[in-house]
């Protein structure tokens, strides 16, 4: 974006998540935010919340000069939106979207070097431009799915806005991320609904309901989330969840067996096994130290840094920052990646280097 002046932001869609962009863009980037949704009442809200500087009924008029935009919907919704975003938005604007699956909407818009798919883990038990907070996405991972089609430079200026949010952005291929998703998110929230489908089927008529302990409350919090936004999720990544369901299925079957066999050790063996699971996944999102840097030049090329930032992901080595400095003839560019902790670095560097670019690693503190 251009240092010179305040970034131009449109945020089309100022529900929770869209106004919590519109707030945090406001308040941490210094961008002028332009919000556009169909709700009059949400227009106000958003403009009386701080969560947009002007409130349109247009998406042409929320794009008109905006440097990225932001496409904030239900996930059915959002093809659509984003094909009028683009539609409307100048050659050198950066689209993205906010939708939970990844597949569908890379599929009909990846070809355009502009548009780059996105998903903020961040959310809220309300929603609404009322409940919309700028540090929603404080260290919140924020998944981009750009493809070999992406401009390079949009892809920084998104990643680095996207950092600039407070959020922790990460380069995922669209089917990944969709498979992730159906595993931590999706197969969940199916298994929660079980879980309480079948509590009250055991009830039986005139039973009183008996009181529940914390363990099933928190397996079934997310059980019956906003039925509208799931219904789109479970159909657009509709094979990802059910296999990730039916995996589960084969996996208490055999939960049974062994508790039906009374084996003691066994069982003990098997809980603490998943104890151990939990803690490593818990863990394995959190940044691995101090920063590195990783100093190239690459060839300015459609699809360079999506093929950069998505090996570097599948590796396990993520880019907690980013900046990108095009040459003056436009025809190579410097790039500087920052990654948590030595060994990530190290591994960086040799994954740069088999993908025939030269690296210089700087240290902590560069």
């Amino acid at each position: 974006m251009d240092d010179r002046a305040a970034p131009r932001v449109a945020v089309l869609g100022v529900g929770l998540i869209g106004g919590s962009i519109g707030l945090a863009a406001r308040e941490r980037l210094g961008a002028v935010v332009a919000g556009y949704d169909p709700d009059p009442g949400t227009r106000e809200a958003a403009l009386a919340g701080g969560a947009a500087d002007t409130a349109t009924d247009s998406v042409a008029a929320a794009v008109e000069g905006a440097e990225v935009v932001f496409c904030a919907a239900p996930v059915g919704l959002l093809p659509e939106l984003a094909t009028a975003a683009l539609a409307a938005a100048g050659p050198e604007a950066a689209v993205t979207d906010v939708g939970s699956t990844k597949r569908e909407i890379v599929a009909a818009l990846g070809e355009d070097r502009r548009f780059i798919g996105g998903h903020p883990l961040a959310g809220a038990e309300t929603a609404g431009v009322a409940n919309a907070r700028a540090d929603l996405f404080e260290g919140a991972r924020w998944y981009l799915t750009p493809t070999a089609g992406s401009d390079g430079v949009l892809y920084d200026r998104l990643q680095r806005a996207v950092a600039g949010l407070g959020a922790r952005p990460q380069a995922i291929d669209a089917a990944g991320h969709d498979h992730l998703m159906a595993t931590v998110s999706g197969m969940p929230h199916a298994v929660a609904n079980a879980l309480v489908a079948e509590a009250a089927a055991d009830l039986a008529d005139g039973e009183r309901v008996p009181e529940v302990g914390p363990s099933f409350r928190d397996a079934t919090r997310v059980a019956g989330s906003n039925p509208a936004i799931w219904a789109d999720i479970f159909a657009s990544n509709s094979d990802a969840v059910a296999d990730s369901v039916d995996a589960v299925a084969r996996r208490l079957s055999e939960a049974a067996a062994l508790i039906r066999s009374g084996d003691k050790e066994a069982i003990a063996a098997w809980q603490a096994a998943a104890g151990e699971d939990r803690r490593r996944l818990l863990e394995a999102d959190r940044p691995g130290g101090p920063l590195h840097e990783l100093r190239l030049i690459v060839a300015n090329k459609p699809g360079t840094m999506a093929t950069l930032a998505l090996a570097l992901g599948e590796a396990g080595v993520n880019i907690e920052d980013m900046a990108l400095h095009p040459a003056p003839d436009m025809t190579s560019g410097a790039v500087s990646l920052w990654v948590a902790g030595a060994e990530q670095a190290e591994r960086g560097a040799a994954l740069v280097r088999q993908l025939g670019h030269s690296v210089t690693v700087v240290g902590a503190g560069g």
